[in-house]
This record gives structure tokens, sequence and C-alpha cells, in this order.
């Protein structure tokens, strides 16, 4: 057992330089160590050196290697072998916290790597452990606690409603991972990873959107965004996938808009959401945050028709029944110019306010994909059914926004932002002035052409429709007679 202890030590030290990780790999290190962790009986380790077998393998996990082509046990097993996660899974459960905050770094390293996540995943899922996992949001230990929640942040894109469903339990496990993001320090990592997992479950689980709410969160959050943005919070490495998170479980907020209660439309009244995420659009070199604050400005824009107060004309009197010259309807001013009705950012989430469609318009020639994609989504209410479609051409027009969306459909980027431009096009073109200048453009008649041949059924459709405005469809008839 002396000698057992010694070597243990001794690679404990070694696995510790992230370069040797490889050399121990290939040495054979992982079937012993594996083994020293699952023996039980007469020839088990004493815990404290099972927690010294489990800091070398957590340390040799980091590393990266591509775990699922090394044996470690019996029948090939290997590290990410359902047996073995489920074993390890086990040990989390029934052991102490120092070497249960060591395993939990194991499967954050296994979790890490696009090659072994899935297994994890799909071993976690048939163990039934996702709950147990959980209950460690709640523990006193900062280490343990916050190895628990990076796990849950790498599993959250793959089990988002087994994590929600637990989270939304009884427990109060949210409340306390709540309070890890608010806890009043210098950004940490356990609070990134925190607000991360919250920030990567559902956006559109409108249960978990009110338990938040019940909890009094939104409103700290929208206070600590808007402190990092004034520069009041010490800036570290955390603190960018910090904002990203506090910025996507804001945006929840937006998905829940339309909800019986209206408790969500209140909080984005009360605190004036709409504004923020426009200045959140400036946050240059924070692609996720304007990606993020585009997708929320649009689910908000879709509300302002449904929101704006449209003016109570008075019944013509008596007069005006038997002299119409008297009964002509007065003129109100001050009616939104795309709504028809009585707006403003804070009360009906309105862009025309805000200087919103200029600061949208000047995101249109980002250069990430994703960006532009929620950007012109977040544009196109101005031109929805149910709205003044000639005023929001008009809108666009006075941002110089007719070009940057022209622009978008011809450089050809992904499949979807290729849909949502031809939707746009489409809408554009209805105004004849717009139609009549691009008619003599042949890349736009071309780029919808090919959105006509290559596009899925509805685009089809919506290129067929703008090529009519355009008139292009004769000179096409020869290729596609179905055309004509």
């Amino acid at each position: 057992m002396q000698s057992r202890e010694a070597a243990l030590k001794a690679l404990n030290q070694i696995s510790s330089d992230e370069s040797s990780a490889k050399v121990l790999i290939e040495a054979g290190v992982l079937p012993p160590l594996v083994k020293d962790l699952f023996t039980v009986g007469s020839n088990q380790l004493p815990m404290r050196l099972k927690e010294v077998s489990a800091t070398i393998l957590a340390n040799v996990v980091s590393s990266g290697y591509d775990f699922d082509s090394i044996p470690v046990g019996p029948d090939n097993q290997t590290l990410v072998s359902e047996e073995i996660i489920h074993n390890l899974l086990h040990l989390i459960s029934n052991t102490g916290p120092a070497i249960e905050c060591r395993l939990f770094q194991v499967l954050v390293g296994l979790t890490s790597s696009p090659t072994t996540v899935s297994s994890v995943v799909s071993a976690i899922k048939s163990s039934g452990a996702t709950i147990s996992l959980v209950q460690f949001i709640e523990v006193p230990q900062r280490d343990l606690r916050m190895a628990s929640i990076k796990l849950l942040q790498n599993l959250s894109p793959y089990m988002g409603h087994e994590l929600t469903g637990s989270l939304r339990g009884t427990s109060g496990q949210l409340g306390s991972l709540i309070r890890v993001i608010l806890e009043n320090i210098a950004i940490t990592e356990e609070q990134a990873a925190a607000v991360g997992l919250l920030a990567d479950l559902p956006e559109r689980d409108v249960g978990l959107t009110r338990q938040i709410l019940d909890e009094g969160a939104f409103q700290l959050f929208i206070s600590r965004v808007i402190s990092i943005r004034q520069g009041e919070m010490r800036g570290n490495r955390f603190m960018t996938p910090y904002l990203e998170g506090l910025v996507k479980v804001l945006a929840r907020i937006t998905f829940a808009l339309s909800t019986e209660s209206g408790s969500a439309r209140t909080l984005c009244r009360e605190h004036n959401v709409a504004s923020l995420f426009i200045d959140l659009l400036q946050a240059n070199g924070l692609d996720n945050v304007q990606m993020v604050s585009a997708m929320a400005l649009e689910n908000l824009s879709q509300e302002s028709k449904n929101l704006t107060k449209l003016p109570e004309l008075p019944t013509p009197g008596f007069c005006a029944s038997i002299f119409p010259c008297l009964g002509k309807p007065p003129i109100i001013t001050g009616l939104c110019r795309v709504h028809r009705g009585m707006c403003s950012l804070k009360e009906t989430f309105c862009l025309l306010e805000g200087h919103a469609v200029e600061k949208l318009v000047a995101l249109l020639d980002h250069t990430n994909d994703q960006v532009v994609e929620a950007t012109l989504a977040a544009l196109s209410p101005l031109l929805d059914d149910g709205v003044d479609i000639e005023q929001g051409v008009q809108v666009l027009m006075d941002a110089d926004g007719i070009k940057p969306i022209f622009d978008v459909l011809l450089e050809k980027r992904t499949e979807s932002l290729k849909r949502r431009a031809v939707w746009a096009v489409e809408r554009l073109l209805r105004t004849e002035d717009i139609a009549y200048e691009v008619s003599g453009d042949p890349n736009i008649g071309l780029a919808l052409v090919d959105a006509f041949q290559h596009g899925d059924y509805r685009t089809r459709q919506i290129a067929e429709r703008a090529l009519k405005h355009v008139d292009k469809i004769p000179n096409f008839s020869g290729i596609f007679p179905n055309m004509g």
C-alpha cells in the first residue's frame, strides 16, 4: 500500500502538467486508475487515495485526448462506455465532497469534447441521474458546486428539457442557481458557467420563464447588464461569457409576451427592456450579444401591432348625417405611420422610436451571418401583414435600409438567411418605384430565379411573387413554362 501511495502521488505530480497527459495515457495509466476507483472489498484503496486517483484521471481527461478509442476495462470498455459512466455517477452520489468534485471534473472533461459528449449524455439519460446531478447546485462546497454547474452547462444543449424539468421542481435548485449568478463579487468562472447553463435551456419553455419571473430575477439581471454596460463592474476574463449569458436569459422574457398573465409584458414595460436591447445592438465585438438583442427586438416588435392603441373616432352627430360635409373625419396627429395607432418604445415596443431601425440597418453588413439573420428578422415586422407595408418600406428608405437588404440577397450566404432575404425583398418590391429600379439590375433577377429554382416550397412561392413584381417572369417563361 505504501508503494502504491507513493506511485499515485508521483503520477499526480506528473499529471498536473498538461503536456504529460499524452505520455501517461500511452504508458497505460487509464486501466489501473479506473480499477482503483471502482474496486470495492479487501483490495480497495482508502478514500484519500481514491481521491488522488480521481485527481489524476481528471487531469488526464482535461487534455481533450480521444477517449472513446482507449480500452480501460474488460470487453474493450472505454471511459465513455455506458457501464463506466454509470459507475462514475454511482460514485458521485456515494462518496465525499472532495472525491465527488474530482469525478465531476472527469465528466466535465469528457463532455467538453465533441467526440465523447454524446456517449456521456446517453449514459446519463439511461442512468436516470439528472435529478441527483442538479441537486449539487445547492451544496455549500464552492469547488464541488462549480464542477457540477460546469457539467450541467456542458449537458444543457443536449438535455435542455430534462434539466429544465429538474430545475423547475419544487426543491429550490433554480433559486440556488440564480443566487450563484447574482453573488455580489467580481465575476467568477462559476457565475459565468451558472448563467451559461440557464441561458442554454429551451427559451420557449414558458414554465421556466414564469418561475424566473416569480423569483424576481429578471429585474436583477437587467440591473447587472446595465452596470456592466456602464463600466461599474470590474472586467475580467469571465466578463464576456457572463454578459452573453445574462442577455440570453433576459431575451427569454420576450418569448413569453403573449402569455395570459401579462406579467412578462408588464416587466418589459416597467424596465423599458426594448431600449436596453437597442443599446446592446451596439456592443461591437460581442456577436452573440448583438444577435440575441436583435432576436429579442424581433419578438418585441411582433407585439407592436397588437399593443398599439387605435384612435377612437367620434360617431358623426345629427347634423353630419344631414350635411355630409360636416362629417369629415377629424385629422388625428401623432399616430404611428406603420401601426396606425398611438405607439411608444416603452409601452408598445415600436421600433420606430428610439432610432432602433437605423441601429438595426447598421448591422446588416455584419460579417457574422447569424447577426445578419437576426437583424433582418427584427426589421421584418415593419413589412409584415397587419401593418402599413408602404409606410414600413418608407421607414426603411429613410434609414437607408433598402440597398443593404438587397445586398444580403445577393451575397448568397446560408440557406436560412437567403429565405429571410427573399421574404423581405418580395415585400419591398410591392412598392412600384423600387420594383422599377430593380428591374434594371440583372443580378437581383438572377438571385430571385436561383431562389425559385433551389429554395424550399414556401421560398419558391415567394420568389415567384417577387419576380412578378419586376416583370421578370416573361423573360424566363422559356426556361420555366410553369411560371407563365
